[in-house]
């Protein structure tokens, strides 16, 4: 597929480079806290990724209507040139505050590169390609989640973690390349209009698939926030292990997302992408369901390597196959304010998230998957209850309604 899509390739090369680099600076970031503040480092890495979603959700939907007719390749390799510089500085930090204004920096950074970049996608590959497209996207994510981990298992066997930071910085330099080096199809005149960018925003109020768009994403933010903010207090507080304990835990979420990536175009073909994506929240219960099982049980790393992989599994089932989603509701000449729309309500998500799973690191381990268990389930319930097969849009569900 990729020999097929040369413009492609290489944006899949750059997203490969940036994502390996962003998944370093995650284990970087849970290590940096623990050092910086040993009995609240769950706190820390809590607040700082709420501040990530604050500048995705503030920033992402203002950058893309403010940057709607910027040249886009001079703004991507901008983007990453600002994230390269951001990580840069983190290892020379001393106080919390100075990580929070730093991660203000990437992450806003972040969101005028990524809602771009996705919207570039379906311009570079045909409707055959783009199941494939997507599948590689989210292989790409999944790669960072298991492999970049081990990575960093083995930096730390030759440096202190500061050297992750190093490697991130460059990555995102490697990006840059890449996309300035890639041929970029020229926008149309209606994905350029700010306006156009600003009404897609309206499908996610009117267009039922797009509510229970909603509702999964919750669900997915919950597990996300549980596995990033307080893996590294399982592991560190609850289990006595190490670093590398941390990272291989990491590793076991990639893992399960990655299983689910490469069967994408199987799993598309054969159950269709809203019963793969409303499959995902019932994976998630259950995988709470038996990882706090097993703790009771034996807790220990394999319990909880193993539950991890469950859940990473149940994300991608909801994340992989979103973009087809959107890009079946986007209305005409609004795909980037779609994808631009859901890189904000997403993160919107973690809003809330983030901060529970922070205060959460301190309550037993059981207590906290059993309640993330019960949440997923209440999102699934309301996921189906939105998504039903056929009318989309409210409007056509009170038509046929009115009839």
């Amino acid at each position: 597929m990729l020999a097929d899509f040369p413009s492609y390739r290489r944006l899949f090369y750059a997203q490969v480079t940036a994502l390996a680099g962003t998944g370093l600076a995650t284990v970087a970031l849970a290590l940096l806290a623990y050092d910086l503040a040993p009995h609240r480092a769950g706190q820390v890495v809590a607040t700082a990724l709420t501040i990530k979603m604050l500048a995705y959700v503030g920033a992402a939907p203002l950058l893309t209507a403010a940057l709607a007719r910027a040249p886009r390749k001079a703004l991507l390799v901008g983007a990453d040139a600002a994230r390269a510089l951001a990580v840069a500085c983190l290892p020379f930090v001393d106080q919390a505050w100075q990580v929070y204004v730093l991660i203000a920096v990437l992450q806003c950074a972040s969101a005028a590169f990524t809602p771009t970049f996705q919207a570039i996608i379906p311009e570079l590959v045909n409707d055959s390609g783009y199941t494939s497209a997507l599948a590689l996207s989210r292989l790409a994510y999944d790669l960072e989640a298991m492999a970049s981990p081990l990575l960093a298992v083995a930096v730390l066997l030759l440096v202190p973690f500061d050297g992750l930071f190093a490697l991130t910085a460059a990555g995102f330099a490697v990006s840059a390349l890449l996309v300035a080096t890639t041929a970029l199809p020229a926008p149309t005149a209606a994905s350029r209009s700010p306006r156009r960018a600003a009404a897609s925003w309206k499908a996610f109020a009117t267009d039922r698939r797009l509510m229970a768009l909603m509702a999964l994403n919750m669900a997915v933010a919950a597990v996300t926030a549980l596995v990033l903010v307080d893996t590294v207090v399982l592991v560190r507080s609850h289990l006595g292990g190490t670093d590398t304990g941390v990272a291989l835990a990491l590793a076991c979420f990639g893992a399960g997302s990655m299983v689910v990536a490469l069967a994408l175009g199987w799993l598309v073909e054969r159950f269709g992408t809203r019963a793969l994506m409303l499959t995902g929240p019932g994976v998630l219960t259950a995988g709470a369901a038996a990882a706090a099982a097993g703790w009771v049980l034996a807790p220990g790393p394999v319990v909880l390597g193993a539950g991890w992989a469950v859940l990473g599994a149940g994300c991608a089932l909801v994340s992989a196959p979103t973009g087809r989603l959107l890009r079946e509701a986007a209305p005409e000449g609004g795909l980037a304010g779609v994808f631009a729309a859901q890189f904000s309500l997403s993160h919107a998500c973690f809003l809330l998230t983030y901060p529970l799973a922070g205060w959460a690191g301190g309550l037993d381990p059981v207590l906290v998957l059993v309640g993330t268990g019960v949440f997923t389930g209440v999102c699934a319930a309301a996921a189906a209850g939105l998504w039903r097969s056929g009318p989309a849009t409210v409007e056509q569900v009170s038509k046929v309604a009115g009839r």
